[in-house]
C-alpha cells in the first residue's frame, strides 16, 4: 500500500513554483554595458544642452559620448565580456551618439538659420549615419572577410563622421559669424559628410599598421602633445584635425587605386 505524499512544509516554497533561478553573472560583464549606457546619457544630455543654448558644453558631451561609445567594445574584448546583448545595446548607442546627437546639436547652433534646408541636411546626415552603421554591422557579422577589411573602411566611419559634421560649430566657436553664406555652406557641408558616410570611398583604417620600435617614444610624445594642445586650444585643434582628415581621404583613395585599380570599393563582399 502506497503511503500518501506528505504535504509541503508551509515555510518552504515549492521549487517548481518558483521557476528557474536567476543566474549570477560576473561583475566584469556589466562594465562594457555600463560604459555604453553612460555614452547614451552623454549624447542625450548634449542634445538637451544644445537646445538650452549651452553649445560648448553640448559639443563636449557629444564628443565624450563618441569617445565612450568607441571604447566600450574594446573594453569588452579586453575583459572577455562580449555578449549579444552588449552588441545590440552598442548599436542603439551608435545611432544616437554618432547620428542623432551631432545632427541636432549642429541644427540647434547653426543650421536652424537656414530653416527647412538646414533641417533636411540634419535629417539626411542622421539617416546616413544609421545606414553606415547598419552596413558596418552586416559586414562585421560575415564569417569570411575580405583581406582589405583590415586596412580600409567602406566610407567614412560613423565616429569620425560625428566629429567631422561639427566643423561649422567649431568655427562658430572661433568667432565665424553666421552669415547666410556660412550658414548655407554649412548645410551643403553637412549633406557632403552624410554622403561620405554611405559612400564606397576607401578610407584607410590603420588597423594593420605597425610602428617601428625606434619611433614608439616620439609617437607617444606626439600624442601627449596633441592631447595637451587639445585641452588648451580645443576648437582650434579640432578644426585642424577635421581639415587634416578630409585632406587625407584622397590619399586613401589613391592607395586603393594603386592596389586594386578602382577609385571606390567594388568588392562583392562589400555590396550592402
Amino acid at each position: 500500500m502506497e503511503t500518501p505524499a506528505s504535504p509541503a512544509e508551509p515555510n518552504r516554497p515549492n521549487d517548481e513554483a518558483r521557476g528557474p533561478r536567476l543566474r549570477e553573472i560576473p561583475l566584469r560583464l556589466m562594465v562594457p554595458n555600463l560604459i555604453t549606457a553612460l555614452a547614451i546619457c552623454a549624447g542625450l544630455t548634449g542634445i538637451r544642452l544644445a537646445f538650452e543654448g549651452r553649445y560648448e558644453l553640448a559639443v563636449a558631451m557629444v564628443l565624450l559620448a563618441a569617445f565612450l561609445d568607441g571604447i566600450d567594445g574594446r573594453i569588452a574584448r579586453l575583459l572577455k565580456a562580449t555578449s549579444k546583448f552588449g552588441v545590440q545595446m552598442d548599436s542603439l548607442a551608435d545611432i544616437i551618439n554618432f547620428g542623432v546627437a551631432p545632427a541636432l546639436v549642429s541644427y540647434a547652433f547653426l543650421l536652424d538659420n537656414a530653416r527647412s534646408p538646414g533641417w533636411i541636411a540634419a535629417l539626411l546626415y542622421a539617416i546616413a549615419a544609421g545606414l553606415r552603421l547598419a552596413r558596418f554591422n552586416v559586414m562585421a557579422e560575415r564569417e569570411v572577410k575580405a583581406p582589405w577589411q583590415s586596412e580600409f573602411f567602406v566610407g567614412v566611419p560613423a565616429p569620425m563622421g560625428a566629429m567631422l559634421v561639427l566643423l561649422p560649430v567649431y568655427l562658430g566657436f572661433l568667432g565665424v559669424e553666421p552669415t547666410p553664406v556660412f550658414v548655407y555652406a554649412s548645410v551643403v557641408y553637412t549633406v557632403l559628410i552624410g554622403y561620405l558616410l554611405v559612400s564606397r570611398l576607401p578610407v584607410w583604417s590603420g588597423k594593420s599598421s605597425r610602428i617601428r620600435r625606434d619611433l614608439m617614444l616620439p609617437i607617444l610624445l606626439g600624442v601627449v602633445l596633441y592631447v595637451t594642445l587639445l585641452m588648451s586650444y580645443t576648437w582650434q585643434v579640432l578644426s585642424i584635425t577635421v581639415i587634416a582628415y578630409l585632406c587625407v581621404l584622397p590619399f586613401s583613395a589613391r592607395a586603393w587605386h594603386r592596389r586594386y585599380g578602382t577609385i571606390t570599393i567594388e568588392d562583392e563582399s562589400a555590396n550592402v
